[in-house]
C-alpha cells in the first residue's frame, strides 16, 4: 500500500482543515516546498496536493507551488482542487503533475472528465468520490464539499469503472481532520463490490496501527494529512511501514 502525505494550500502555504471548512483552516507552514522535501527524506515517493483556492474558484490557482515542488523533488504527485477545463488540466501537468484528481467535474462534466480519461489514460486521471455518509450508504460532494450531489457513492464508482477508471481517492468528508479513524466500513464494502479497484483511503487517518488494517483490506494508497501534522502519526513510522512493505 502506497503512502501518501497531504499537502493542501491556500495563499500558498501549507493549511489543514476540518471537513472541508475553510473557517477552520490551520497553517502548517508557509513553504510547502519544506514539507514536501521532508517527507521525501523519509523515502516517501507520492505526494497528494489539493489547491483548496482553487477548489473555490472553480480553476487552478496554485500552480506555482505545484510546480516549485515538482521541479525540487523527486516526488510524484497527484494534484487537485479546482481543475474544471482542458487549460487547467494542460497547466497541472505543465506544471509537474504525474496524475491529476477530478472530483466536482466527474459529477457536473461527464463529457470532458470521460474525454480526460480517454485522451490520458487510467494511468494519469484518478476519480475523486468524496462522500457524506447517509443511511443507504454514501452521498456524493461536490464543489470543495460545499455542495452534496444525489448520486449513490458505489454505483458512482462502479459507473466510471466501466468507462476505464481504475484509481479512486475515497474521502469521508465526515471524517476528514477529525483524526477519528477512517471509514473501515465503507472501504470493505465498495472493495467487495468493485473488481480491479486500485483505492485510495482518505479522511480521518489517525493512527498508525489503521494503517496495516487498510493494507490488509486491499486499499491499494492511503492519504494521511491532519495525523501527521498533529504528530499523531510520525515520520519515522511511516518510513519504517514503507521499509517493511
Amino acid at each position: 500500500m502506497r503512502i501518501i502525505p497531504a499537502i493542501d494550500i491556500i495563499d500558498g502555504k501549507c493549511v489543514r482543515l476540518t471537513k472541508g471548512d475553510y473557517a477552520t483552516k490551520k497553517i502548517y507552514n508557509e513553504h510547502p516546498l519544506e514539507v514536501a522535501k521532508e517527507f521525501e527524506a523519509t523515502g516517501i515517493e507520492y505526494l497528494h496536493v489539493v489547491d483548496l483556492d482553487g477548489a473555490k474558484a472553480s480553476q487552478i490557482v496554485n500552480y506555482k507551488v505545484l510546480e516549485q515542488i515538482a521541479s525540487k523533488t523527486q516526488l510524484k504527485i497527484d494534484f487537485g482542487g479546482g481543475l474544471k477545463s482542458d487549460k487547467d488540466l494542460e497547466i497541472a501537468f505543465n506544471s509537474g503533475a504525474n496524475q491529476i484528481t477530478g472530483g466536482s467535474i466527474a459529477v457536473k462534466n461527464t463529457v470532458t472528465f470521460e474525454r480526460w480519461i480517454s485522451k490520458f489514460g487510467a494511468e494519469k486521471i484518478i476519480l475523486g468520490a468524496d462522500f457524506y455518509p447517509h443511511a443507504s450508504g454514501g452521498k456524493i460532494a461536490t464543489n470543495g464539499w460545499q455542495e452534496e450531489s444525489n448520486l449513490e457513492l458505489i454505483p458512482f464508482i462502479n459507473g466510471y469503472q466501466k468507462k476505464g477508471i481504475t484509481y479512486v481517492i475515497c474521502t469521508d468528508i465526515s471524517k476528514d481532520g477529525m483524526l477519528e479513524g477512517p471509514s473501515f466500513e465503507m472501504y470493505q464494502e465498495i472493495l467487495s463490490k468493485s473488481e480491479n479497484l486500485k483505492l485510495i483511503a482518505s479522511g480521518g487517518i489517525s493512527a498508525f496501527d489503521e494503517l496495516p488494517r487498510l493494507a490488509n483490506m486491499g486499499c491499494e494508497g492511503v492519504i494521511i494529512g491532519k495525523a501527521i501534522y498533529e504528530h499523531k502519526i510520525s515520520l519515522k513510522q511511516l518510513e519504517n511501514f514503507i521499509i517493511n512493505s
